[in-house]
């Protein structure tokens, strides 16, 4: 049977029962967990079946027991008490193997439910438009992913097996006791409240210094995340901060080492006491049944029978008594993962969406205004549902028509809109008002599989996965041979580089990798855009941090990867501006001039004074 061991009854008497004080479990989140349950209620069936099983196994030695006293010995049968041996020891036997079978229908279904619910929470998330994780902390997250979803299994598990073992073995140890004997049964409840009451303060008391190394240790973790990533470490440095971070940090861990102690000690008396009362109720049943047996009211078999059952019915009636806020922390978690799966997603296929076909690359603003929106409505707190939204537009009647292959330059001043113009592409973001439209097509009414497949994107900060070379490349086309990869960083001045590592293409980066520079990142970045091959190409100021060794090599990349592709190019670099079809010089959203690069000089505008500092700026 699933085993309540007294450690597992201390964390449940110390759970923190604040966060669901008047909290119910409506009828609609106990639906959606049985939907979640309801492929797998042939195992849970069995898993319930076993549990009951093995705990009417466990009632078997006690009165199987009380047969050798009453009847084996007092009447010198050897064969009787030969055959009672055997029964003892094929119940043993077959409560073991009904618990493993147990055990392997628990860990099946809990592993199993895990998977639906990472899958389910996993593929929501990742649909979820940029706006959702600009708003919400990734550590939220990923505590959904992992500890709401694991106490979630708990409900299936754990808790549905504990509070059914322990409620079948309570009633059936009762049930049989009070058929042998009742009032030493009575005697041997009567004793339960002098232990779970001040067990019960005890829990209190290791849920509150558990709270609180758990907050403790949240911290600890997240000084390490930050102080041990480059950025941290080296202000740390600069600042000579080494004494005072370890001081710091030294005395939440000391408080930390103070909580193990105490909890320790909690632990200890509680295991203590609980094993004072199973003696003491114990020694009361042996004392008064002793004197029902020297009066002849019960036999010396019945005696001992009673006795093994008095251990029995301890630890289910203390488990017990909390098995509701058990049940309820295992609900809330479930809730928890519903708030996700429940978060709206503003931006999803039009049910009549249709795939882009054979894309040239004409794309087309029309009137054009945004503004960053507020969380959808039916958004929890947790997930940033109490953010506001734009004040105003950052874009204001923006229209601009690029032809297919045109290089279009986008300039302006900081904040003047540029990245979010360029965002609406792709659609990263839906517009507030007008349109955009690629080859006349509304991309609202594209699917947004094909939509960006016709788009590649180049940052200013290329993301790398900590993966091999060859996997980040590949991330575009993961059908890509070994020449295609070859082909494609050749095109953008990378291949020589690559071929110089001991690895190669094998070669491991990102975080913890082999750190390439920011020029080698941007040509590699370029080469993961040609692999995939898009008829339009964003570019969002993709070498206004390089050196001008680095530019060069970029810039020659980038020749080659535009050449016979709409590009759409923020640009602080004057050999980009310069060789624009077109420029658009957008100031606090509005797109206030327009035209090539000798017009916009000769007209003097504000284009005329950002070239000029641009000029300035590369000279000095």
């Amino acid at each position: 049977m699933t085993a309540t061991s007294p450690f597992q009854i201390l964390h449940s008497i110390s759970s923190d029962p604040s966060g669901l004080k008047g909290k119910q479990i409506g009828r609609q989140t106990r639906r959606r967990v049985l939907g979640f349950a309801r492929p797998y209620r042939r195992l849970i069936v069995g898993f319930v079946a076993t549990v009951v099983t093995a705990t009417m196994l466990g009632l078997l030695p006690p009165l199987l027991i009380r047969e050798v006293f009453d009847n084996a010995i007092s009447s010198g049968d050897s064969s009787l008490l030969n055959l009672l041996f055997i029964l003892m020891v094929v119940a043993a036997v077959g409560e073991a193997l009904i618990g493993l079978v147990e055990r392997w229908l628990s860990a099946r279904i809990g592993e199993e439910l895990i998977f639906d619910l990472r899958i389910a929470l996993f593929d929501h998330v990742q649909r979820m438009p940029l706006a959702f994780f600009t708003r919400t902390q990734t550590g939220t997250l990923i505590s959904r992913l992992n500890n709401d979803v694991i106490g979630a299994q708990r409900a299936f598990t754990g808790t549905l097996g504990t509070v059914v073992g322990n409620v079948i073995t309570l009633i059936g140890t009762l049930a049989t006791m009070l058929v042998l004997e009742w009032r030493l049964t009575l005697m041997a409840v009567v004793i339960l409240p002098v232990f779970v009451i001040p067990a019960r303060r005890v829990g209190a008391g290791l849920s509150d210094i558990t709270r609180e190394g758990m907050n403790l240790n949240a911290r600890m973790n997240n000084t390490m995340t930050e102080r041990f990533n480059v950025a941290g470490a080296l202000l740390v440095k600069l600042f000579g901060r080494h004494r005072a971070e370890a001081d710091d940090f030294g005395s939440h861990a000391g408080r930390v080492r103070d909580i193990g102690v105490r909890s320790a000690m909690y632990s200890r008396i509680f295991l203590a006491a609980l094993t004072l009362v199973g003696a003491i109720g114990t020694a009361l049943v042996y004392w008064w049944g002793g004197h029902q047996v020297i009066d002849g009211n019960i036999t010396e078999g019945t005696l001992v029978a009673l006795g093994l059952f008095t251990v029995r019915i301890y630890l289910p009636l203390t488990s017990l008594s909390n098995a509701r806020v058990d049940v309820m922390s295992a609900f809330v978690s479930f809730e928890r993962v519903f708030e996700v799966l429940d978060t709206p997603n503003p931006i999803v296929d039009a049910d009549d969406a249709r795939a882009l076909p054979s894309p040239r690359g004409a794309v087309a603003f029309n009137e054009v205004t945004f503004r960053y929106p507020a969380p959808p409505a039916g958004t929890p707190a947790s997930l940033g549902g109490d953010q506001p939204g734009g004040n105003s537009n950052v874009l204001r009647g923006v229209s601009a028509v690029i032809e297919p292959g045109q290089m279009v330059a986008i300039v302006g001043p900081s904040g003047a809109g540029k990245t979010t113009m360029t965002s609406l592409v792709p659609r990263l973001y839906d517009v507030t008002g007008g349109s955009v439209t690629i080859d006349g097509i509304d991309v609202r009414t594209l699917t947004q599989e094909s939509l960006r497949q016709a788009i590649g994107v180049v940052s200013q900060d290329p993301h790398l996965f900590h993966d091999t070379i060859g996997a980040n490349l590949r991330y575009a086309r993961p059908d890509a041979s070994d020449a295609e990869l070859t082909e494609a960083c050749t095109a953008a001045r990378i291949h020589g580089v690559i071929a110089s590592l001991d690895e190669g293409y094998d070669t491991v980066v990102g975080e913890r990798g082999y750190r390439l520079s920011g020029g080698e990142k941007q040509r590699l970045a370029i080469a993961r855009m040609l692999l995939k091959d898009p008829a339009i190409v964003i570019l969002d100021e993709a070498t206004s941090h390089l050196d001008t060794e680095n530019e060069v090599h970029v810039q020659e990349a980038l020749a080659h990867a535009l050449k016979g592709r709409t590009s759409l190019v923020i640009a602080h670099r004057l050999s980009t501006i310069v060789a624009a079809d077109q420029i658009l010089v957008l100031d606090q959203g509005v797109v206030v001039e327009r035209g090539t690069h000798e017009a916009l000089r000769a007209a003097g505008g504000l284009y005329a004074e950002l070239y000029d500092s641009l000029v300035r700026g590369e000279q000095a």
